[in-house]
């Protein structure tokens, strides 16, 4: 399996010359099956998802996008990716909900429908299924379980391809006052995978604002990769402010987990080969 960041920045795209090694794009993660040319699979869909097409060489995508919540940050792109929207694409969407009562073209529809924007969810092109997600299997490989997040409901993800599995929880309340049924919770998520792609958008110098926001603290996810015995380590979700210089000096200082475990900081467009760890 491999995963390809198609964007790795939390809260707002990042723009301009000092973001430009890691991207500005907001998240979005494509995932491709070793025995396949083509992603099948996109978890979120930031600005970065307008970065498929590439992908697909213009081609329609097929498959599905699973969406971790709805804050603007992991939706933005639905509307501007060329190859989900035309009349040859299938798109199956995955849309978090509270209760499977929920209608989930409605809540897209909150914050994607005039006059807030020029068109509804269901004005994009193609043949488009839109399935209420709660937590358990969407299918054979993936699974989701709701994690802590600030704002309405958020899941984790966990897709097993090519005898790997990755673990992605890209917004995560994981700071000194997560409970310890919510971090419980995670582990059971994350337990024994390969890549853990996780949520690293603040410092535990910030760790006041993470609690704000409802989000992690970079030295709280290595030590969950630690009790979960995951095989490495991917950070993303970085700070819109965080410039490309601040976080190759993260990367320079978070090279391992406190157990040895290798941490990367996920740049925009480069490939993450997923490999079982003995």
């Amino acid at each position: 399996m491999k995963v390809i960041p198609l964007g790795v920045r939390g809260s707002t795209a990042a723009p301009g010359a000092a973001f430009v090694r890691y991207g500005g794009h907001t998240s979005c993660v494509a995932v491709v099956n070793g025995g396949t040319a083509a992603p099948q699979l996109v978890l979120d869909a930031g600005t970065g998802l307008s970065a498929l097409s590439e992908l697909l060489n213009g081609a329609a995508f097929t498959g599905r996008i699973v969406l971790s919540h709805l804050h603007w940050d992991h939706v933005q792109g639905l509307p501007f990716c060329r190859s989900i929207d035309r009349p040859d694409a299938q798109v199956t969407l995955h849309v978090p909900v509270a209760s499977p009562a929920e209608d989930p073209v409605e809540l897209l529809a909150r914050g994607f429908s005039p006059p807030h924007f020029p068109i509804g969810p269901e004005g994009l092109l193609g043949d488009w299924q839109f399935q209420p997600l709660t937590a358990g299997e969407v299918d054979e490989t993936i699974t989701v379980a709701p994690i802590a997040h600030k704002g309405g409901i958020a899941f984790g993800t966990r897709v097993t391809l090519d005898d790997a599995t990755l673990a992605y929880l890209p917004d995560h309340a994981l700071h000194r006052d997560t409970s310890a049924s919510d971090r419980l919770a995670a582990c059971g998520l994350v337990q024994g995978a390969d890549l853990l792609l996780h949520d690293g958008q603040f410092l535990a110098v910030e760790e006041d604002v993470a609690i704000a926001y409802g989000h992690a603290t970079i030295e709280e996810v290595l030590r969950l990769a630690d009790e979960c015995r995951v095989g490495a380590v991917s950070l993303t979700h970085h700070g819109p402010a965080r410039t490309d210089d601040q976080l190759d000096a993260l990367a320079a200082r978070f090279t391992r987990t406190p157990a040895g475990r290798p941490v990367t900081f996920a740049r925009q467009g480069v490939p993450i080969e997923v490999r079982t760890v003995p």
